[in-house]
């Protein structure tokens, strides 16, 4: 069985080490790939948004299953070309890709169908958002309402902040076409908590839960980047809350999507927040999330690719998923300056003393058999032990074992799990 695997991150290296554990055994393609994956996949010069190049690629090689991972071609339609070309394709099609493509569709969903969320209102002018802006409480929270690889988010805590935070994105296009429309939404407190969950638009399957690191610096200080560490599991996820989920957020969320026309298949994504008031849907991602899919693949026992193929299949029922009891921790190593400017081409020294986690490449190349920096997060270190505090410690031992220029990474991944 061939199947291709479309991005190039820690995300799609994670997705690439799981299938090539299936006992199925199949022949694994990437693209584009990075230098990591390349131990498990043939990796071919094609951009992930490439749709055109991917179906034809596809259809050269007798590729049976295309799993297309990254939110960019999901939104543009990648899965709807592909299965129009008789391709079995893992992931929603673009009008259910939607639900992460547009901020404002997700709010006005869930304000629809009555799934939990924080107050929000969404404007197309900058001169309106300001007014409102004028009548509002502070901190709130400013999102661009299309992709901005998950940069587009920011809290601010008084009214001059918030203004230039709207011309920002609005004015200057700090996040592009991104920023045309943009929601300004209230201001949440509580513990996050992310749950990715499997569904073939009928029956779904929650995932471990996990735990995203967005700010850049130690004690959730500086710019919001892609994610900087994850672990899992949530020490305040229990049975009580996911019943809870459930009832209130998961299960609707699909319903709403069928009636919408929209049914969804593949991996939604669920950002909530634990509030006082109970849990509240902070954002949607219409796929695997990154770097959470670091922390959760590797406790997933059940064969992945068995539960891809019932997805696509809609016979997700037949599934039983099974995880490790262990927790697990990543540690994000980012190029220096990121997530602003930086530079990459520098060796990456170390990794083959790295005896006690899995690293997952992100941003790298191999030239002339040398492991380089060739992205903004380049590695990500992820260690598993019998509780998180131990997969936290093994984690960082392993980090400081490797080096390349500029290196930089987070101290305190995992901290709020174990307080």
């Amino acid at each position: 069985m061939k199947i291709l695997i479309v991005g190039g991150g820690g995300r799609e290296h994670a997705i690439a080490w799981k299938l090539a554990q299936s006992p199925k055994k199949p022949e694994l393609f990437c693209a584009p790939g990075n230098g990591g994956i390349e131990e498990f996949a043939h990796c071919v010069p094609i951009r992930a948004t490439d749709i055109d190049g991917i179906c034809a690629f596809a259809k050269e090689n007798a590729i049976d299953m295309v799993v297309v991972a990254p939110d960019d071609p999901l939104v543009a339609g990648m899965v709807d070309a592909l299965t129009k070309e008789g391709i079995r394709a893992f992931g929603p099609t673009a009008d259910a890709a939607i639900i992460e493509g547009s901020k404002v569709f997700s709010k006005d969903l869930m304000r629809k169908y009555g799934i939990p969320t924080a107050n929000y209102a969404t404007f197309d002018n900058a001169k309106d958002a300001i007014c409102y802006l004028e009548q509002s409480t502070f901190p709130t929270v400013i999102k661009a309402e299309g992709l901005a690889l998950g940069k587009g988010v920011i809290i601010a805590d008084s009214f001059e902040k918030a203004k230039d935070a709207v011309l920002q994105i609005m004015m200057d296009k700090k996040f592009g076409k991104a920023g045309d429309r943009i929601v300004i939404e209230e201001f949440l407190t509580g513990r996050e908590i992310s749950v990715l969950a499997f569904t073939d638009g009928k029956t779904l399957l929650p995932m471990c839960s996990a735990q995203d690191h967005k700010r850049a610096l130690d004690g959730d200080q500086g710019l919001n980047t892609g994610g900087m560490g994850a672990y899992s599991p949530s020490p305040i996820y229990d049975d009580k809350m996911e019943a809870e989920c459930m009832e209130k957020i998961f299960l609707p969320t699909i319903r709403a999507m069928q009636a919408e026309g929209r049914p969804f298949k593949g991996v939604l994504y669920f950002g909530l927040m634990a509030t006082k008031d109970g849990v509240r849907v902070i954002e949607y991602n219409a796929r695997f999330g990154d770097p959470e899919t670091q922390v959760v693949l590797p406790r997933l026992k059940t064969d992945l690719l068995s539960i891809m193929e019932a997805i696509i299949d809609e016979r997700l029922s037949e599934i039983t998923l099974s995880w490790e009891e262990d927790a697990a921790a990543c540690i994000i190593l980012a190029s220096g300056g990121y997530p602003k400017s930086y530079k990459t081409g520098y060796e990456i020294f170390g990794l083959d003393k790295v005896e006690q986690a899995t690293v997952f490449h992100s941003g790298t190349k191999i030239e002339e058999n040398v492991y380089k920096t060739a992205g903004g997060r380049v590695l990500g270190v992820t260690a598993m032990g019998a509780t998180l505090s131990d997969a936290i410690q093994k984690a960082y031992m392993e980090v400081a074992k490797i080096q390349f220029t500029d290196m930089h990474f987070r101290h305190d991944i995992g901290r709020t799990g174990v307080l």
